[in-house]
C-alpha cells in the first residue's frame, strides 16, 4: 500500500489558477462529440472520469485529439457507431449514466460497463425514463445496476418522467440527448431534485452549444425536436468543487488564498462554498476573475447541502477543527457515491478522535482537536483529497492510496504543494 505523509503548515499564502471544471468538461464533451464538424474545448479537465467520456465517444465515432492546452474534437453529428467491445467506464457515474442516454440515439446494441464499485451504483430510474421515450434498455442483471444494455433504435422523444432523488445526472442525461428525438420531449422530475445546480451546467452547456430548452423551475422541461448541436471553440470554467481543498486550506490553517480563475458567479453549485466558509468567519474578495480567502477562527455552523454533496467531506474536516457543533443534512444521496461518504467521513474523523454521528441525511460532528492517523481513502478521491486539509494542521496525518486522486485531479498532490513553503509533502512510502 502505499501511503503520503502531509506536513503541517506554519503559514499559508498561495496564488493556484484552477484546472477545469469536471462537471463542465463531460457535458462539453457530449455536446462536441453529438455535433456536426470541428470543435475546440479549452482548459478541459483531463483527469480519468473525463478520460472515460472521451474513450467512449471515440467507440461511438468522434475523432478526438489532445493537445497541451486544448481538445479537438470531430463530432459525429449524432451518427454513431456500434462498437464491437463493451464500452468500459471504469469508476466514473457520470460517464456511465451520459452514455447510456447517448447509445440510445445509436442503431444497434450497446454494452456499457465499468469498475465493481459502479456496478453498484444504481441507474434503474434513467432506463425507466429512456424506455418512455421509445428505447429498449435494460441491466444485464435485471439488478438495477450497471452493466446495461441499450438496443439502440433511434429516440423518438415524447412525454417521460424521471426520480429526482437519487441523482440530478439521470436528468441531465435525457437533457443532453432530447434534440435528436423525433418528437419534442418533454420531461417530468418526481419528487425533490437533489444536486439543482448541475442540471444549469448542463442546460448551460447545451445553450453555448446552440439548443434551445424550455423549464418550469426545476420540475418541468421540454426540449424542442429537430435541433442539432453546433460545433464551436469553448473555454471550461475553473473547478468550484477542486477549488474547495485550496479555500479549505486557507480557513484551516488561517492563510491566505488567491485563485485567480474561480468566477464567484458560476452556475456551478459548489461556488456555493465561499458563502459557507464566510459563515464560518472566513473573508472571501473577489477580485478580478478569481477571488480571495483570508481564513479565521472557524465556527460551527448548520447547514443543507443538498445543492452542494461533493463537498460535505471537504466541510466535515473542516468541521472538526471548528468551535461548537456543526450539523450537516440534506446529503442520504451521499451513500451512493464512489464510496458510501457518511460511512467514510464518520469512521476516518472518529480514528482521528472526533465525536460524529450519523443521522438518516447527514451528519453531526463535534468539533475539538483530531489527532493523526492513517486515512483509509476507499478508493473516492474526495476522501482522500478532503482529508488532506488535516495535515496541515495535525501532525501525523497519512493518506493511503493518495494515487486516487486522479479520478477527477491527477495533478492534486501537485497543487497542494504549493500551498506555502511549510506545506511540502514528504515522499510517499510503499508499505505491504
Amino acid at each position: 500500500m502505499i501511503y503520503k505523509e502531509i506536513q503541517p503548515v506554519k503559514a499559508m499564502e498561495a496564488v493556484i489558477t484552477l484546472p477545469g471544471s469536471k462537471s463542465f468538461s463531460h457535458r462539453a464533451l457530449i455536446a462536441a462529440g453529438l455535433a456536426r464538424g470541428s470543435s475546440s474545448l479549452r482548459n478541459l479537465l483531463r483527469a480519468d472520469d473525463t478520460l472515460m467520456t472521451a474513450r467512449a465517444l471515440e467507440q461511438l465515432g468522434v475523432r478526438i485529439t489532445w493537445q497541451e492546452k486544448e481538445c479537438l474534437l470531430e463530432g459525429a453529428g449524432g451518427r454513431l457507431k456500434v462498437p464491437t467491445e463493451p464500452i468500459y467506464l471504469g469508476d466514473s457515474g457520470t460517464s456511465m449514466r451520459f452514455l447510456t442516454a447517448v447509445a440510445a440515439l445509436g442503431n444497434g446494441r450497446y454494452v456499457l460497463t465499468g469498475s465493481p464499485r459502479l456496478c453498484q451504483r444504481p441507474i434503474q430510474d434513467l432506463l425507466d425514463a429512456l424506455t418512455l421515450l421509445g428505447v429498449v434498455a435494460h441491466c444485464e442483471n435485471h439488478n438495477g445496476c450497471p452493466p446495461v444494455i441499450i438496443q439502440a433504435r433511434g429516440l423518438a422523444g415524447g412525454e417521460s418522467r424521471v426520480s429526482g432523488g437519487i441523482s440530478s445526472q439521470f436528468l441531465s442525461a435525457l437533457l443532453l440527448i432530447s434534440p435528436f428525438a423525433a418528437r419534442d420531449v418533454e420531461i417530468e422530475v418526481v419528487g425533490e431534485l437533489v444536486s439543482r445546480p448541475y442540471v444549469d451546467i448542463t442546460l448551460s452547456v447545451m445553450e453555448a452549444f446552440g439548443i434551445a430548452y424550455y423549464r418550469r423551475g426545476y420540475q418541468n422541461f421540454c426540449v424542442p425536436a429537430g435541433q442539432r448541436y453546433q460545433a464551436r471553440d469553448y473555454e471550461v470554467e475553473g473547478d468550484a468543487s477542486s477549488a474547495s481543498y485550496f479555500l479549505g486550506a486557507a480557513a484551516l490553517t488561517g492563510g491566505r488564498i488567491t485563485l485567480t480563475n474561480l468566477n464567484p458567479q458560476s452556475c456551478q453549485g459548489d461556488i456555493g462554498f465561499l458563502e459557507v466558509l464566510q459563515q464560518m468567519g472566513c473573508q472571501v474578495e473577489p477580485t478580478g476573475s478569481g477571488v480571495v480567502l483570508r481564513g479565521r477562527q472557524l465556527q460551527a455552523i448548520r447547514i443543507n447541502m443538498a445543492h452542494m454533496p461533493d463537498l460535505v467531506p471537504t466541510l466535515a474536516v473542516l468541521a472538526a477543527y471548528a468551535q461548537g457543533e456543526t450539523v450537516i443534512t440534506g446529503v442520504p444521496h451521499l451513500r451512493h457515491k464512489e464510496s458510501d461518504r457518511l460511512q467514510a467521513v464518520a469512521t476516518e474523523l472518529a480514528k482521528m478522535g472526533i465525536t460524529v454521528n450519523q443521522t438518516k441525511d447527514g451528519l453531526i460532528i463535534q468539533g475539538g482537536k483530531p489527532r493523526g492517523v492513517v486515512i483509509e481513502t476507499y478508493n473516492d478521491h474526495r476522501i482522500a483529497m478532503s482529508f488532506a486539509l488535516a495535515g496541515l494542521k495535525t501532525p501525523g496525518v497519512m493518506i493511503a492510496n493518495p494515487d486516487c486522486v486522479a479520478k477527477s485531479f491527477p495533478d492534486f498532490w501537485d497543487y497542494f504543494a504549493k500551498l506555502g513553503t511549510n506545506s511540502a509533502l514528504s515522499a510517499s512510502k510503499e508499505n505491504s
